[in-house]
């Protein structure tokens, strides 16, 4: 199981050290996250055993938004001054990533199923 967490973090460094390299303005863990899918798309699927880990980390994944609410609190007068900004942008960038995402996967149903997508 170690080794497996290590893949993961593995893959999150190279894309940390390629971004970093290359001065591109892309979030390093994103890149190391393509390389990670490219690499299990090569090997055919992520093995049992990091399956296992991914699963666990998911099931544990509430654990990581304790210092964002952590910061919620100690940024109050942020949030205060600038809260209205905040929610508008949250609320335009999650719809905006819903028609996208919808586009995307509209455009790539088969014809055949195309019409089991629509009502």
């Amino acid at each position: 199981m170690l080794l497996q967490l290590g893949v993961l973090m593995m893959f999150q460094f190279i894309g940390e050290v390629l971004v970093t390299l290359t001065g591109i303005p892309f979030p390093g863990p994103l890149c190391g996250m393509a390389l990670l899918l490219g690499y299990l798309y090569f090997r055919g699927g992520p093995s049992e055993e990091l399956t296992k880990v991914g699963t666990t980390l998911i099931d544990n994944l509430g654990l990581l938004f304790v210092p964002a609410g952590t910061a919620i609190v100690g940024y109050g007068a942020l949030l205060a001054s600038d809260g209205l900004a905040i929610a508008a942008a949250l609320v335009a960038s999650t719809v905006a990533a819903v028609i996208v995402s919808g586009v995307i996967a509209a455009s790539g149903a088969s014809p055949a199923r195309a019409g089991e997508l629509a009502p």
